[in-house]
């Protein structure tokens, strides 16, 4: 029984230490009124657009063409309770702060509603994506089994979403989504890259693409391939619009190790680059290296 006490009063001498903490200069100790999106939230809204891209892949019931508007309808419906909230709590959060201005009522129902018009052409996009996956590798048995269990698949379809909110201009929102894939797939794509059509990521593990990167159509990256930034002075929010990571051409081949970096570095159309090669200096089109490049 004594001891049972003594666990109660160290376990209360904890959380008031815990809720003092609060009191303390750190950043994350922000308490204001606005609230924050819901991570889970964001997340299940993702979840609900799997099916409306891929509903052959993802439905539990029969499909056919009199009953498929409806199991749309199902996913978007949910979807779109979801999302407008998140912004909302986004853009007010943001305003908050001071990074957003104030927008007009209805703000956060069009940025979700101008995702939803591009769903039609995401789709299209990922319709690529997935035959690239399926024609770049000899392994693949069917389109079925590229969208079942290729993580490339998972975090392209990631990232179409995200990169649609992030030219929008939504915050927080896009690095969430971006990061449930990465933490699902380990591909790591920000919101803000650029990606051509046809794009295959081959294995995929430990791929990075930078924010301001920028890749052509046909592009082929295997696993760990980086294409980062060179270091700079400053990090965090410093000078988002400035290129600070490399672009890569129509029909690029980029083999497993490979470090790209440099936002003035290109990789011309029909390049291969071999294998741990490091890169910080661009190439002509049609270019092979291979080993490692000097600096």
């Amino acid at each position: 029984m004594r001891r049972e006490v003594r666990r109660h009063r160290d376990l209360e001498t904890a959380i008031d230490e815990i809720t003092a903490s609060y009191d303390g200069p750190e950043e994350i100790n922000n308490l204001e009124s606005a609230a924050l999106p819901n991570q889970r939230k964001v997340i299940e809204a993702f979840h609900h657009l799997l099916p409306v891209i891929f509903m052959g892949f993802y439905s539990t019931r029969a499909l056919n063409r009199d009953n498929l508007r409806h199991e749309l309808a199902e996913h978007l419906h949910h979807a779109h309770e979801l999302l407008v909230d998140q912004i909302e709590r986004a853009v007010t959060y943001e305003r908050f702060r001071g990074v957003v201005g104030t927008h007009g009522e209805g703000y956060s129902e069009e940025l979700a509603l101008g995702l939803w018009q591009k769903l039609p052409e995401l789709r299209r996009l990922l319709n690529r994506d997935v035959l690239a996956a399926f024609h770049g590798d000899p392994a693949a048995q069917s389109i079925e089994e590229v969208v079942f269990s290729y993580p490339s698949v998972m975090a392209l379809t990631a990232h179409r979403i995200a990169h649609v909110l992030h030219g929008q201009g939504v915050p927080m929102i896009p690095r969430i989504i971006a990061e449930h894939a990465h933490a699902t797939t380990g591909i790591d794509i920000h919101p803000g890259a650029t990606i051509g059509e046809g794009f295959f990521m081959d294995h995929g593990s430990g791929v990075v693409i930078g924010e301001t990167a920028v890749i052509g159509n046909d592009v082929k990256l295997y696993q760990n391939v980086t294409l980062g930034a060179l270091s700079t002075a400053r990090g965090g929010s410093a000078q988002p619009a400035q290129r600070r990571h490399p672009t890569l051409e129509d029909g690029v081949t980029i083999y497993s190790g490979a470090t790209i970096l440099g936002g003035d570095t290109v990789i011309g159309e029909g390049s291969v680059v071999g294998g741990n090669v490091w890169l910080v200096e661009s190439l002509p089109p049609f270019s092979k290296v291979f080993g490692r490049a000097k600096e």
